[in-house]
């Protein structure tokens, strides 16, 4: 299995320890980017992605490595500490960048074969809207299995961690990671992005066609009675 960890963050606290635990456990290749220092650019707001494709996006050329280990994963990692209860802004930054893969718009079959893992974790509360903003992707990009790890450490560090905090941490990559290893290699779509298709499939039926997302379907056989899940 091929994990790809994309960490919110440039320094390797507590939600870096989870994710590097979680990903040794799972097993496999692992290959890891850490934002700012690989990836820095915010979004224009240029829409060469929408009107165009991604490769026109003017942040292109530093991006596509990240797009490339994503692609390539079965499993993907994002790890986002709480920041004013919310993930961090280079983590979002760098999501703002594939709002064309989201399943209203240009979906990408291969999603259809991938897990994926929000991970956050805080000195006290927020993990569940910083998961929520992690997670709103990777559900929107169609991909089959996506869950949510939250922790509260108690701590700033990773070696201020209380031993019995530490131990469900543990438990719970222990348990996220046997279902992980159990869910390799199915297909599906799940029940959030493929929601979000039917409705954008009538909205494409019914009324006036928005390019290049229109033909992008049309091509596809998605008008039809193909899905991109089952690609």
């Amino acid at each position: 299995m091929k994990t790809v960890i994309i960490h919110g963050q440039s320094h390797k606290g507590s939600t870096c320890m989870v994710a590097r635990e979680l990903a040794n456990k799972v097993g496999g290749e692992v290959a890891e980017f850490f934002l700012p220092d690989d990836f820095h650019h915010p979004c224009k707001g240029c829409f060469a992605c929408f009107q165009t494709e991604l490769c026109k996006c003017p942040h292109y050329k530093d991006l596509e490595s990240l797009e490339k280990a994503i692609l390539d994963a079965d499993l993907i990692i994002l790890g986002s500490p709480v920041y004013v209860y919310h993930a961090t802004g280079q983590m979002m930054s760098f999501l703002d960048h594939f709002g064309t893969w989201w399943v209203i718009h240009r979906p990408m079959p291969q999603m259809s074969r991938k897990q994926a893992v929000a991970i956050s974790t805080a000195a006290g509360g927020g993990m569940k809207t910083t998961g929520k903003d992690m997670a709103d992707s990777l559900e929107m990009w169609g991909i089959h299995k996506v869950y949510r790890l939250g922790i509260g450490v108690q701590a700033t560090s990773p070696d201020e961690i209380p031993e019995f905090i530490k131990q469900k941490i543990h438990q719970k990559t222990d348990r996220l990671a046997e279902k992980i290893r159990k869910n390799a290699g199915k297909q599906g779509c799940n029940l959030r992005a493929k929601k979000w298709f039917y409705l954008m499939r009538f909205a494409h039926k019914h009324f006036a066609p928005m390019e290049p997302d229109f033909t992008y379907w049309e091509k596809r056989g998605w008008h039809g009675k193909k899905r991109p899940w089952k690609d």
